[in-house]
């Protein structure tokens, strides 16, 4: 892939517009009242109480950063003590997989 179309590419991912990031989009399994009480992230599933979660999270979506912060744990710790709704929930879900798709596209580009 070269520069030019993978710095495209990383920019819909960031505006999560990019229809590559479909294919990286978490499950939300369980069913409650989706209040974010204590977002932990553990064995590939990000937590927001003691029984929901978004599962199949890789590591590198929860880990990277993004101008000095990490936009996974931000975005849901800012959440804590919230209800999320349904735009919530799958507005996050786009940013997991954003973050996926460009970690992706960065190990294309350095191989």
């Amino acid at each position: 892939m070269e520069a030019r179309k993978a710095g495209e590419r990383s920019q819909t991912n960031h505006l999560l517009e990019s229809p590559a990031i479909v294919q990286h989009i978490p499950h939300y399994p369980i069913e409650g009242d989706d209040t974010v009480s204590k977002p932990t992230y553990k064995d590939g599933k990000v937590y927001i109480n003691s029984s929901q979660y978004f599962d199949k999270v890789p590591q590198v979506a929860w880990d990277s950063y993004i101008g000095g912060y990490q936009p996974t744990q931000k975005w849901i710790k800012d959440r804590k003590g919230r209800h999320l709704t349904y735009d919530d929930i799958a507005h996050y879900q786009k940013i997991i997989a954003a973050l996926t798709e460009t970690d992706r596209i960065i190990k294309v580009l350095i191989r």
